[in-house]
């Protein structure tokens, strides 16, 4: 039984099909099928049903590829750690959701250029299902996101809880009250992220919390344009306090009186890979750094 039949059997059960996992491993598909049909022989199992074009996995081909993919994460691990000199250069990927990244990494990575010159840093902005995805898949070391994160197969590591405050235009009615309740956002049309944003998760389930039900006149991709929609009075919105900026001049930021709105930010990684000299010095100062950048 060689690794490589394994990585093959990997492909062909994620693929459900052996022409698309071949195309995925740049190998030909009767090469392919025929070290899966090797794997089968060695075995004494079918480990799949060929179904037409369709290749699904027989009970034994389920037990059997969990243990298969035991195998290959511990060569991968192991692999990885003989070769994790300190001497050399080291790469590693980092994923941040969308309403961290802007103002978090550019500045933490300027950090860790000047501390760790030797360590590369290749950065994925995405929404938190998809960086959960691609810590499982190994695609990314670790990932910044806010809770919750479920996913029993990865490791949360509590980062910071971030203060949400409430933004509304400089000529906005609650920007002159002294005193802002959760009462008094009642009626207001509200500016938010898409339904993909876990903060737009948070600001209904704020809104939940307080009987309110939020009228959701625009739904933004981004930042920049949830506060640009607010500055000019389309509506108020419930923002991070990292996410303020110098040049937020037609918003004014409130806290409630009566509520304290936050999110917790998290590091996630897998539970079993293997965490690289890299990837350890890149944590170590992100704790140190990230409350000062985002609770400024």
């Amino acid at each position: 039984m060689e690794l490589y039949q394994l990585r093959y059997l990997l492909a062909v059960a994620e693929a459900q099909n052996f022409t698309r996992a071949a195309e995925r491993l740049s190998v030909t598909q009767p090469a392919l099928s025929q070290q899966i049909i090797n794997l089968e022989k060695e075995l004494g199992r079918k480990l799949f049903h060929r179904l037409g074009r369709k290749a699904v996995l027989t009970e034994a081909g389920m037990v059997f590829i969990e243990r298969a993919r035991r195998i290959l994460f511990e060569a991968d691990n192991a692999t990885k750690e003989l070769q994790d000199d300190p001497a050399l250069e080291r790469r590693i990927n980092v994923g941040a959701i969308p309403t961290v990244a802007p103002y978090l990494l550019p500045e933490l990575i300027l950090r860790c250029r000047s501390a760790h010159p030797n360590l590369q840093i290749e950065v994925r902005e995405d929404f938190r299902s998809q960086l959960v995805r691609g810590v499982l898949e190994g695609d990314l070391d670790l990932a910044i996101a806010a809770q919750p994160v479920t996913n029993p197969q990865v490791a949360v590591e509590p980062l910071l809880t971030e203060p949400l405050l409430l933004a509304v235009s400089r000529d906005h009615p609650l920007a002159a009250k002294p005193r802002v309740h959760a009462a008094d956002l009642a009626g207001e049309t509200f500016v938010i992220l898409g339904s993909s944003s876990s903060l737009a998760e948070q600001v209904q389930n704020f809104c939940g919390d307080h009987k309110l039900t939020p009228h959701v006149g625009f739904r933004c991709a981004q930042i920049a344009t949830v506060k640009a929609l607010v500055a000019v009075g389309a509506g108020i919105s419930i923002l991070p306090r990292g996410t303020r900026a110098s040049d937020d001049s037609g918003l004014v930021y409130r806290d409630l009186a009566d509520a304290t709105p936050s999110r917790d930010l998290v590091i996630i990684r897998h539970l079993q890979r293997y965490q690289s000299r890299g990837s350890m010095a890149f944590i170590r100062l992100l704790h140190s750094t990230a409350a000062a950048l985002l609770l400024p």
